[in-house]
Order: structure tokens, then C-alpha cells, then sequence
């Protein structure tokens, strides 16, 4: 009976043999695709909340980007404060008119409207509350900015000034957009 005892033995031997280089294997190939051990974080996607660099003329400002439509009617609603060179972004992916009202919005805003070169057109003013829409003269549109009232006066910036869209390219892609989606090569 030795015999059977010794091949039964063997048999189980090399299944368990096999089912451990199995997971061997199995764990090399983990090891292998994680780039031998080394962890390498995804870059991390930012969101509406995050504030980035993006000149209007001569002047620097920190603009948060509403992208998304949830963003977009959102916009600075509920706001108590906006600090003093920061304002939000409008990105709409075609020019057109457009039109903004100040629903929910705590604090007094200029919003200036840039065509799809990053040209400023117009600079209107906005008041807190007022739901009256405040549409803008041209039909080629693409990117409006709201900062606190008298920014664009404030600091010199007026229309011919040009957005950095450079800058806002980007802004975009950080956000996770592509921005030839919007234009902007």
C-alpha cells in the first residue's frame, strides 16, 4: 500500500505544487503592471472650486471655471465675499449671446464679455438679487467673467483687452476638458 499511499501523495503534491505557481505567477503579474512596486498617483482633477492663474490684459486675476451647465447655474449664487482679483469664468463651447442674472447672488458684479479670440467686447454691471436678465450687446460670445463691481474700471481693463487663453487652456485641461472642445488650440 506504500506504493499507492506514495502516489496519492505525489498526485496531491502537484496540484498544491501547481495552485502555488499559479498565485506565484499571479502575483508577479500584479507586480509586473504596477510597475514593479513603484506607485504612481493619477494627477489629480481639479473642480470648480479651485482658482487658477489667468491674465485679463494687464492685470492677473484667480478665476474659478464653470464648465459643466450644473456650474454654469450656479455661478457665484450665495456668496458673502470674492476676494479682490478673483472672479469666475464662463466657457461655453460656441460663441452666442449670452445672458446672466443675479439670482441668489449676495454681492455687486461686472461681468465682461469675451468673443472666441479672447477679445473683451463689453463690461456690464450686475446687482445683488436682481433677477432682471442682463444680456450682452453681441451675438459672438463665448467666454463672460464676473468679478466684484467697478474690477474692469478698477484696474484699466476695458474692451480690446484680451483674455490669456493660454492661460485658460490650461485651466481646462486640469479640469479634465479638452480645450479644443471650446476653440482653443
Amino acid at each position: 500500500m506504500l506504493p499507492g499511499n506514495f502516489a496519492s501523495c505525489m498526485s496531491n503534491c502537484r496540484r498544491l505544487l501547481n495552485r502555488v505557481l499559479i498565485v506565484c505567477a499571479a502575483f508577479a503579474a500584479v507586480g509586473a503592471l504596477s510597475g514593479c512596486g513603484r506607485e504612481e498617483k493619477p494627477a489629480e482633477v481639479k473642480t470648480v472650486a479651485d482658482y487658477f492663474p489667468i491674465r485679463i490684459g494687464a492685470r492677473e486675476t484667480r478665476l474659478q471655471l464653470a464648465v459643466q451647465q450644473t456650474e454654469q447655474n450656479r455661478g457665484l449664487m450665495d456668496r458673502r465675499s470674492l476676494g479682490s482679483d478673483e472672479g469666475m469664468i464662463f466657457v461655453y463651447a460656441q460663441p452666442k449671446q449670452m445672458s446672466f442674472w443675479m439670482h441668489n447672488t449676495l454681492i455687486p458684479l461686472d461681468i465682461g464679455f469675451f468673443d472666441a479670440k479672447g477679445v473683451l467686447r463689453e463690461v456690464r454691471q450686475m446687482f445683488p438679487h436682481d433677477e432682471r436678465s442682463i444680456p450682452s450687446h453681441s451675438a459672438e460670445i463665448q467666454f463672460a467673467v464676473e468679478m466684484n463691481q467697478n474690477w474692469f474700471r478698477d484696474r484699466g481693463v476695458k474692451p480690446g483687452d484680451k483674455l490669456d487663453l493660454a492661460a485658460l487652456k490650461v485651466a481646462l485641461e486640469a479640469r479634465g476638458f479638452s480645450a479644443r472642445k471650446f476653440g482653443i488650440e
